[in-house]
């Protein structure tokens, strides 16, 4: 069932011959978190895998999804009230304050494990391309995850953003990710985004402070009628592709200037963003005609494309850190397209087609990691999740 080779000759080639290069200039990454992630790492015992501490910092995300999604589906959660209560900020709490203080922790530790992966890998001398395909592929789906999550405290009616709004804040810090990928899939080098450690800080406070304060705290205005929602919006999008954009156009210019880069011609550079653009295309074209969607089921909306996403980055990265030539068009885009125009010409059919992509998405991703993960430990001698005893 997993032994479908997705890697060719060339892929497992290129891996045998990949050496990995980072850059990370942020200060709270330097003088924080990695003085903090070695005394952690000094904590775990060195017969764990780092793998292990990936998956289960990924696990982590997921269980923050699956709690949100138990009490607060629709994303109304935020919203709910008692009508003889007249302000907002004293309504009854669907979502229990303490699961909050249980959101911010799992998060936290998610982050310590990533930060944590690298640096046990290097202290048991079990560094490899698997270590980094896995950590980075997982970090392709987290990234949805936790603005899913974030989505809750402020909920999709009163005093907050719509679902179509989110649809496209989603779509940005998906982008952000893509980004930092494309860029080195161009230079060879991966510009760490100083966004990632900043935006996992304010996401734990943000479980903090709304486990104290509740989501009612957020049901305020700011300045000129804008709301607290609108303004991480703005937030959002202003550290994104604004910020974001520009420092990866920078990098990949001066690769070429320089000649450190791979070099390739324009077209070539451009080629892993047709698979984003495409799928982007796609799901907008189905959101905006749609008679039901987003608002009918954001989660699994969100589901869709931070799936589709993760599909789209894990080739990516497979293809950089293997210097192959990226696909231009991912396979998932035919059933997409298929669905869509199910969807949108017999509107009755729409929602079996929008659910039965969205299985067909996720049983597809999971496929193609764990398939790849089994042809790598085979061709490396490993095992993903344990370590081999050693001689001395």
């Amino acid at each position: 069932m997993f032994n479908y080779k997705y890697l060719s000759k060339d892929h497992l080639e290129g891996f045998d011959n990949y050496k990995y290069m980072a850059i990370d200039t942020s200060p709270l990454s330097v003088y924080v978190m990695h003085p903090f992630w070695n005394k952690v790492v000094e904590l775990v015992p060195r017969w764990v895998a780092p793998n292990l501490l990936t998956f289960l910092g990924f696990l982590l995300t997921v269980l923050d999804f699956v709690l949100l999604s138990y009490y607060d589906y629709s994303y109304t959660a935020a919203s709910a009230r008692n009508e003889t209560i007249v302000e907002l900020s004293q309504r009854p709490e669907v979502i229990p304050q303490t699961l909050w203080y249980f959101l911010a922790v799992f998060l936290f530790l998610a982050y310590t494990l990533d930060g944590i992966d690298g640096k046990q890998a290097r202290r048991t001398q079990t560094s490899g391309p698997l270590g980094e395909l896995f950590d980075h592929g997982l970090d392709s789906y987290s990234v949805f995850f936790i603005p899913a999550c974030l989505y809750s405290i402020f909920g999709c009616m009163d005093y907050s953003v719509k679902p179509i709004r989110m649809y496209y804040i989603m779509w940005n810090i998906l982008l952000n990710f893509y980004l930092s990928h494309w860029e080195k899939y161009n230079t060879g080098v991966l510009f760490l985004p100083w966004g990632y450690d900043f935006s996992m800080w304010a996401s734990t406070m943000f479980f903090l402070w709304t486990g104290h304060a509740g989501t009612g705290w957020y049901k305020r205005h700011l300045a000129g009628g804008y709301t607290l929602a609108d303004g991480f919006e703005c937030l959002v999008y202003a550290t994104g592709v604004f910020t974001n954009l520009p420092v990866a156009l920078y990098n990949t210019y001066q690769s070429y200037k320089l000649r450190t880069g791979k070099m390739r011609s324009f077209t070539e550079a451009l080629r892993p963003l047709w698979s984003l653009l495409s799928v982007f295309l796609v799901c907008s074209i189905w959101v905006h005609y749609s008679q039901r969607l987003p608002e009918y089921d954001p989660r699994m909306l969100f589901l869709l494309i931070g799936t589709l996403f993760s599909n789209l980055a894990c080739r990516l990265i497979v293809s950089q850190m293997s210097n192959q030539r990226c696909d231009a068009v991912n396979w998932l885009l035919y059933p997409l397209v298929l669905c869509a125009a199910v969807g949108l010409i017999t509107p009755q059919h729409e929602l079996t087609a929008f659910y039965g992509v969205t299985v067909l998405a996720v049983l597809a991703h999971i496929h193609y990691g764990a398939c790849v993960v089994q042809q790598m430990c085979a061709h490396f001698r490993i095992n993903c999740f344990h370590i081999k005893k050693r001689d001395d």
